[in-house]
């Protein structure tokens, strides 16, 4: 399954998330359902400025992560 969603944040809002202090991110894909994404997924796509951009989570059949792409 893919699901492709949109995300801006700050460096400073998703510092929590990187050192581990807090787990998931929420966002909505583009048919806007609620997904909760562990945040150690988003760790390579941060930069300075945060993370801002377009995404592709893709789940294996059973649900579990597979991988996410930055688009």
């Amino acid at each position: 399954m893919e699901l492709y969603f949109s995300l801006n944040v700050s460096y400073e809002a998703f510092l929590p998330y990187y050192q581990g202090v807090a787990e998931k991110v929420q966002v909505r894909d583009q048919y806007a359902r609620v997904l909760h994404i562990n945040g150690k997924y988003f760790r390579p796509f941060l930069t300075s400025q945060g993370i801002q951009g377009k995404f592709k989570l893709v789940l294996n059949s059973d649900g579990s992560f597979k991988s996410l792409n930055k688009l």
